[in-house]
């Protein structure tokens, strides 16, 4: 534990440097009463980032969690970290590091609220109440200002924490991403029967495009299988790492994720992952050659949600990503009856397989007066960019018209 002080409003405030510090149960309780829990909040997953030295001080991932507490009850929390680069957010802010040193200023160490190398959405103001949310917030910008941080960013925060970023005068950015919605276009609540269901609302080109990928796929002699929780074996865990490191090696990078995490994941959360495993024929029998790992999680409603989160392949194959990325998670998403499928950050090609674009939204703080200033004209002019394209883009829907 960091330290302990008595906060302004009546709340004891802890802070942790280590997940582990903070009891599984009573984490997970506050986050299962949030209105986005995504599965990437939950205690084992922020706790195997930090046990498997995924995201650690030494990854330039420090955490200071910071907990409000009022008697032996969790009222708010948030998962908070010094960094000491800009890597694995997945919000860019490297024009405002470059433009700090130009005029001989640190931006580093910097906070951020923040799942650790994880782009999707959730909420990330843990909270038992507004008022308790708000506490937290003004107890987390009073610890950066403390520790002369040069700023605070909250990544990817849903609409509870965006609203107590803007009453404390954060500024807000917009950015964008492409996720899959199993709603029949123009019929409220009626989702898919099936994938060919789900072709048939494409235009004609959308849907020709897809039909000659897949069978690209299949006439190179590729199948796939998937295993989901408890039944994916600590092989396949083996083999998906294999492909997952094959990917960050081929781009000159050692991957963010060591296997350690994944085994925790694999010990710790086994419900929350979904593993298709891409098989080619051969005389000696099927051989895996790729690998997509998908987690699954459950909205404040009870909803399947899945994310698209990892890939790699031993092989190339043309169109295997859009098979192994795409098509195989819509079309389980259609047959296991999950809402959405969140295909990650960027990607305005995943518009033409009928992922379509979402708002995402940051909360920003600077303690520089003058930088301050300066970032939230960029950010008013970004903004408008930001509506533009988002307008252009359901310009291109990829649904039959009418």
């Amino acid at each position: 534990m960091k330290a302990t002080t008595e906060s302004a409003a009546d709340y004891v405030t802890r802070v942790f440097d280590d997940p582990a510090g903070i009891d599984a149960g009573t984490w997970d309780a506050l986050l299962a009463a949030q209105a986005a829990p995504s599965p990437f909040m939950r205690h084992a997953y922020l706790d195997a980032l930090h046990a498997s030295g995924s995201a650690t001080g030494a990854t330039g991932w420090t955490p200071r969690f910071v907990t409000l507490w009022q008697g032996d009850a969790l009222m708010a929390a948030c998962a908070l970290y010094l960094k000491d680069h800009s890597y694995g957010e997945y919000v860019f802010d490297w024009a405002w590091a470059n433009a700090y040193a130009q005029h001989g200023l640190d931006y580093y160490p910097k906070a951020v609220v923040a799942v650790p190398l994880t782009p999707v959405p959730g909420s990330r103001l843990l909270a038992h109440d507004p008022r308790a949310r708000a506490a937290l917030l003004a107890t987390v910008v009073q610890l950066c200002s403390d520790e002369s941080l040069s700023s605070l960013h909250l990544l990817f925060g849903m609409d509870d924490d965006i609203a107590a970023c803007a009453q404390a005068g954060l500024m807000l950015r917009h950015a964008v991403q492409f996720h899959w919605t199993n709603q029949l276009p123009g019929a409220t609540a009626m989702r898919f029967d099936n994938f060919d269901t789900f072709l048939g609302s494409l235009s004609q080109d959308k849907r020709k495009k897809i039909r000659q990928e897949r069978r690209k796929v299949r006439d190179a002699g590729v199948s796939f299988r998937w295993a989901r929780g408890a039944d994916i074996t600590g092989d396949d865990w083996d083999f998906f790492y294999r492909c997952y490191e094959r990917t960050y090696l081929e781009h000159g990078n050692a991957p963010y994720l060591t296997r350690d995490f994944f085994r925790r994941m694999q010990r710790a959360m086994p419900e929350n992952w979904l593993l298709f495993i891409a098989e080619h024929d051969s005389p000696g029998g099927p051989q895996p050659i790729a690998s997509s790992l998908i987690a699954l999680g459950r909205d404040a409603d009870g909803a399947l949600a899945c994310y698209g989160r990892y890939w790699g392949a031993l092989a190339r194959v043309d169109c295997l990503h859009f098979e192994a990325c795409y098509y195989q998670p819509i079309e389980w998403c259609i047959a296991h009856g999950a809402v959405r499928f969140e295909g990650g950050a960027q990607g305005e090609h995943k518009m033409a397989r009928a992922l379509m674009p979402v708002k995402t939204t940051s909360a920003h703080w600077l303690a520089h007066p003058a930088f301050a200033d300066a970032v939230e004209r960029f950010l008013e002019r970004e903004g408008t960019g930001i509506g533009n394209y988002l307008e252009h883009l359901e310009g291109r829907s990829p649904f039959r018209q009418g």
